[in-house]
């Protein structure tokens, strides 16, 4: 067991998207967050969680120069390799997994989920270690209906799941996964390794691991962060 508990980490860092919702020219990745650029926060958390963990920071290609700069402002950027985003995320991770070299854990994180906790971190490399695989998620709180030909129809909230990243994978297995051909119902991960023949393992995420998609998102975020700053430090209270 001490041995797999000690297993080398990855943490592939998905910073691909572009600002088309967020209205901004800047894609949100780079937009900057309580002083600093939304990625290099998602960058800290990872590099304080585990100290034998590495990162590859999954990027557009055009905007390599942005990303080296945010890398040589992290705590550790030895620590930090950079690979080229492709045509979709699959493609991206795909091209980030490429630079996994070792038998290790491998979490797959959306890089504008700069809320993610060290704690929500630590919980799926446990449960990856148990069950292969962990996926955080939420339950829903609002009514979901889905259109159908004859109108729309109530759909049972309680079976239903918001999923969140990192999505946690042994590295054997998430790498023979993603030799799979693409297909466009690949949207994360979990879909991936499922086609693949993986049962998927959920375990609970957390509310403020919110994905930064719209303004109003940036907003909420500011606000997180300074509430948690406000806690690690009681001098601002």
């Amino acid at each position: 067991m001490n041995y797999f508990y000690n297993m080398l980490k990855y943490a592939v860092i998905v910073a691909g998207g572009s600002g088309d919702r967020m209205n901004s020219a800047i894609p949100k990745q780079f937009l900057p967050l309580n002083g600093k650029p939304v990625l290099l926060h998602t960058i800290e958390t990872f590099l304080q969680t585990f100290d034998d963990l590495e990162i590859v920071l999954v990027l557009p290609e055009k905007f390599m120069r942005d990303g080296n700069t945010i890398v040589e402002q992290a705590s550790d950027p030895k620590r930090i390799q950079i690979a080229t985003g492709g045509n979709s995320r699959f493609h991206s991770v795909r091209n980030g997994l490429k630079l996994v070299t070792e038998n290790s854990i491998v979490f797959v994180h959306d890089a504008v989920r700069c809320l993610v906790s060290t704690d929500l971190i630590k919980k799926c490399y446990e449960s990856a270690l148990e069950n292969g695989n962990a996926i955080p998620a939420i339950p829903l709180t609002d009514t979901v209906r889905m259109e159908t030909d004859d109108g729309s129809v109530v759909i049972d909230r309680s079976k239903l799941r918001i999923i969140q990243t990192p999505q946690t994978f042994f590295s054997n297995l998430l790498l023979k996964a993603f030799e799979l051909e693409y297909d466009k119902a690949f949207t994360d991960e979990a879909t991936v390794a499922e086609k693949f023949g993986i049962k998927i393992h959920l375990v609970p995420g957390e509310a403020e691991n919110i994905k930064l998609t719209r303004p109003i998102d940036i907003l909420i975020a500011e606000k997180l962060l300074s509430e948690r700053s406000k806690i690690q430090d009681p001098r601002t209270k």
